[in-house]
């Protein structure tokens, strides 16, 4: 996917002009910042609308409907900032290196969704522990590990949404020895390599075939 590609299919979406402005505030502050702080691959600041930004928002076509979101090691705001400046639910990023933190707590200022963005300043493990309708989490951990770290944040009617790379099914047919529910591979509109693991109803037992 090309940018223009990538900015015609956010269009083709219905997304305002508001709302395109507020990601191009978001990711004008994220480039200045990235002379300072490691927070994208240098790589992809030419390409950060395809890469970073339609990578986020297309998860938002797979939450179903909710008000509350995880985002689990936000790092550089993909996808917690976008599917906060996107859509009006409320948003909680967990992070715990102190530079991506003030980073993302200035961002999402910046992008004007402060008042429905919140930033945890810690490890998942010491987070407070309540229940949120969607988790994602983006090159964070494999998924068997990163369901064990998300699940206390979990019940019954919670949705993962989870964009993986190439090793996506490994990764789900690695969790199935100990996760239970119903998940599925949705693949990726911005890399035909990768994938999207969507699960719900997920609980801790060998998943039944």
């Amino acid at each position: 996917m090309t940018e223009a590609e990538a900015r015609a299919w956010l269009a083709a979406r219905n997304v305002s002009r508001e709302t395109f402005s507020k990601i191009e505030a978001f990711l004008d502050f994220l480039r200045d910042e990235a002379s300072r702080q490691n927070l994208i691959a240098a790589s992809t600041l030419d390409t950060v609308w395809a890469r970073h930004v339609v990578d986020s928002a297309q998860l938002l076509d797979h939450a179903g409907d909710w008000r509350t979101w995880l985002d689990l090691g936000s790092g550089a705001g993909f996808p917690g900032l976008i599917v906060a400046i996107m859509a009006p639910g409320h948003v909680t990023l967990i992070e715990s290196r102190a530079k991506r933190i003030a980073f993302l707590i200035e961002a999402a200022h910046i992008a004007g969704v402060s008042d429905r963005v919140e930033v945890i300043g810690s490890r998942v493990e010491t987070a407070p522990r309540r229940a949120y309708g969607v988790i994602s989490a983006r090159a964070f951990a494999p998924l068997p590990k990163l369901l064990d770290l998300a699940y206390p944040f979990t019940d019954k009617s919670t949705r993962f949404v989870l964009p993986k790379g190439k090793s996506a099914a490994e990764e789900l047919a690695a969790a199935r020895a100990s996760w239970q529910g119903r998940f599925e591979l949705v693949p990726s509109v911005t890399d035909s390599e990768a994938a999207i693991i969507v699960a719900s109803g997920v609980t801790r037992g060998k998943t039944r075939r």
